[in-house]
Protein backbone atom coordinates (compact mmCIF):
# COMPACT_ATOMS: atom_id res chain seq x y z
CA UNK A 1 0.00 0.00 0.00
CA UNK A 2 1.49 3.32 -1.03
CA UNK A 3 1.66 6.42 1.11
CA UNK A 4 -1.26 8.81 0.49
CA UNK A 5 -0.57 12.13 -1.19
CA UNK A 6 -0.53 15.31 0.91
CA UNK A 7 -3.69 17.41 0.98
CA UNK A 8 -1.66 20.50 0.03
CA UNK A 9 1.97 21.30 -0.80
CA UNK A 10 3.96 24.53 -0.47
CA UNK A 11 7.32 24.97 -2.23
CA UNK A 12 9.83 26.85 -0.08
CA UNK A 13 12.04 27.96 -2.98
CA UNK A 14 12.03 31.68 -2.20
CA UNK A 15 13.11 31.05 1.44
CA UNK A 16 10.15 33.21 2.51
CA UNK A 17 9.16 32.12 6.02
CA UNK A 18 6.13 34.44 6.05
CA UNK A 19 4.70 32.68 2.98
CA UNK A 20 5.18 29.26 4.60
CA UNK A 21 3.50 30.43 7.81
CA UNK A 22 0.62 31.88 5.78
CA UNK A 23 0.28 28.51 3.99
CA UNK A 24 0.03 26.71 7.35
CA UNK A 25 -2.48 29.23 8.67
CA UNK A 26 -4.60 29.12 5.52
CA UNK A 27 -4.71 25.32 5.25
CA UNK A 28 -4.89 24.47 8.97
CA UNK A 29 -8.69 24.22 8.97
CA UNK A 30 -8.56 21.27 6.57
CA UNK A 31 -6.91 19.03 9.19
CA UNK A 32 -8.27 17.64 12.43
CA UNK A 33 -6.27 17.86 15.67
CA UNK A 34 -2.55 17.90 14.84
CA UNK A 35 -0.61 14.88 16.06
CA UNK A 36 2.98 14.98 14.82
CA UNK A 37 5.45 16.77 12.60
CA UNK A 38 8.09 14.99 10.53
CA UNK A 39 11.13 17.01 9.48
CA UNK A 40 13.21 15.49 6.70
CA UNK A 41 16.47 16.96 5.37
CA UNK A 42 14.50 18.57 2.52
CA UNK A 43 10.83 18.75 3.59
CA UNK A 44 8.44 19.29 6.50
CA UNK A 45 5.21 17.34 7.02
CA UNK A 46 2.48 17.89 9.62
CA UNK A 47 -0.03 15.08 10.31
CA UNK A 48 -3.40 15.04 12.02
CA UNK A 49 -5.15 12.22 13.92
CA UNK A 50 -6.53 10.78 10.65
CA UNK A 51 -3.04 10.66 9.08
CA UNK A 52 -3.95 13.41 6.61
CA UNK A 53 -1.05 15.80 6.13
CA UNK A 54 0.38 18.94 4.56
CA UNK A 55 3.88 19.29 3.23
CA UNK A 56 6.36 22.14 2.83
CA UNK A 57 9.08 21.18 0.37
CA UNK A 58 12.51 22.80 0.35
CA UNK A 59 13.05 23.28 4.09
CA UNK A 60 14.51 20.70 6.46
CA UNK A 61 15.99 20.22 9.90
CA UNK A 62 19.32 21.72 8.82
CA UNK A 63 17.74 25.07 7.91
CA UNK A 64 17.32 27.92 10.39
CA UNK A 65 13.86 28.62 8.94
CA UNK A 66 12.47 25.39 10.42
CA UNK A 67 12.24 26.90 13.93
CA UNK A 68 9.34 29.34 13.23
CA UNK A 69 7.58 26.64 11.20
CA UNK A 70 7.77 24.17 14.09
CA UNK A 71 6.59 26.92 16.45
CA UNK A 72 3.57 27.54 14.19
CA UNK A 73 2.32 23.97 14.73
CA UNK A 74 3.21 24.00 18.46
CA UNK A 75 5.78 21.23 18.09
CA UNK A 76 7.66 20.07 21.18
CA UNK A 77 11.35 20.26 20.27
CA UNK A 78 14.70 21.49 21.54
CA UNK A 79 15.79 24.53 19.48
CA UNK A 80 19.44 23.87 20.38
CA UNK A 81 19.52 20.39 18.83
CA UNK A 82 16.87 20.53 16.11
CA UNK A 83 19.48 21.33 13.44
CA UNK A 84 21.80 18.43 14.31
CA UNK A 85 22.10 15.62 11.77
CA UNK A 86 20.56 12.24 12.55
CA UNK A 87 21.08 8.69 11.31
CA UNK A 88 17.32 8.28 10.85
CA UNK A 89 15.65 9.44 7.61
CA UNK A 90 13.62 12.09 9.50
CA UNK A 91 13.03 13.68 12.90
CA UNK A 92 9.63 13.25 14.53
CA UNK A 93 8.10 15.79 16.93
CA UNK A 94 4.79 15.73 18.79
CA UNK A 95 2.53 18.70 18.18
CA UNK A 96 0.00 20.39 20.40
CA UNK A 97 2.44 21.71 23.00
CA UNK A 98 0.58 23.71 25.64
CA UNK A 99 1.69 26.47 27.96
CA UNK A 100 0.65 26.60 31.60
CA UNK A 101 -1.73 29.30 32.69
CA UNK A 102 0.01 32.57 33.63
CA UNK A 103 3.48 31.39 32.62
CA UNK A 104 4.32 34.91 31.50
CA UNK A 105 3.51 36.51 34.85
CA UNK A 106 6.28 37.41 37.23
CA UNK A 107 5.68 36.23 40.75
Amino acid sequence: MSEPAPLAVHDFRSRNVAAALEFLKRTRNELRMLRRALVWPDKFQVFDVNRDYFEIRGVGYGDAEIVPILDAVNAAYNPDTVHNATSEPYKEFSTGRRYPWAQDRVM
